[in-house]
């Protein structure tokens, strides 16, 4: 029994290793398309050498103009974050920051952790597939003539075979792909670390270039 006659004469055990085969699919693309095109900032460097240059020409106004050009970069919103609160205390503006990494971290890990689970239930779907290939197996060794025992128990092992390889052949890729993509999300995450601690040293930094600011600055008030 070839693997789509398998699924023509089992499709409702088949059906959900296949709706668990599809959800992954899907995630897997989302996922991908997120962590490596629309959330990285291509050239950083630049971009920071803008937000840097603005912000040591007391523009701050222009730096969060800069951020807004990156719509949906979780680097570029952290730095807006800080942007928006750069009039404030230190305090206040690494509150902001913190709060804005947060909801980044939350966008970036989100779905990933579903490969995982899709992995483990098509696993466990085709676990169930091979056990009821093997009640039908041993049904014909107990209750089949002589004649159909062979045919019946040859059945009921193809039905065990195929139904473990389905599921292994979903849990595969996608802990694959989950491994992949968690590195590629830690990845994200440590940039965004710096990020942040990079966007409160920018700030800082305009304090003690800007010949118009004394030690009476913003950083040194009382919060």
């Amino acid at each position: 029994m070839d693997i789509m006659s398998f699924i023509k004469d089992h499709f409702w055990h088949a059906a959900p290793i296949l709706a668990s085969a599809a959800l992954g699919v899907i995630i897997i693309l989302e996922r991908s398309y997120c962590l490596y095109l629309r959330y990285p900032i291509m050239n950083a460097e630049k971009f920071f050498a803008r937000v840097s240059a603005a912000v040591m020409q007391a523009n701050i106004r222009q730096a969060a103009e800069i951020c807004g050009e990156y719509k949906n970069k979780p680097t570029a919103r952290v730095v807006q974050a800080g942007m928006a609160r750069a009039h404030l205390p230190e305090g206040l503006i690494q509150d902001g920051i913190q709060l804005s990494l947060q909801s980044c971290t939350q966008l970036i890990t989100k779905r990933t952790a579903f490969l995982a689970t899709i992995a483990n239930v098509a696993t466990l779907l085709g676990l169930v597939g091979t056990i009821a290939g093997l009640i039908q197996s041993f049904e014909a060794v107990a209750h089949a003539d002589a004649q159909q025992k062979s045919a019946l128990l040859s059945q009921g092992i193809s039905t065990s075979m195929n139904a473990t390889m389905m599921g292994l052949a979903v849990a595969v890729p996608c802990m694959v792909a989950y491994s992949i993509l968690i590195n590629r999300s830690n990845g994200l995450l440590a940039e965004l670390e710096q990020t942040a601690v990079r966007t409160l040293d920018i700030l800082k930094q305009r304090f003690y270039t800007s010949p118009s600011v004394t030690n009476d600055s913003v950083f040194e008030r009382a919060s």
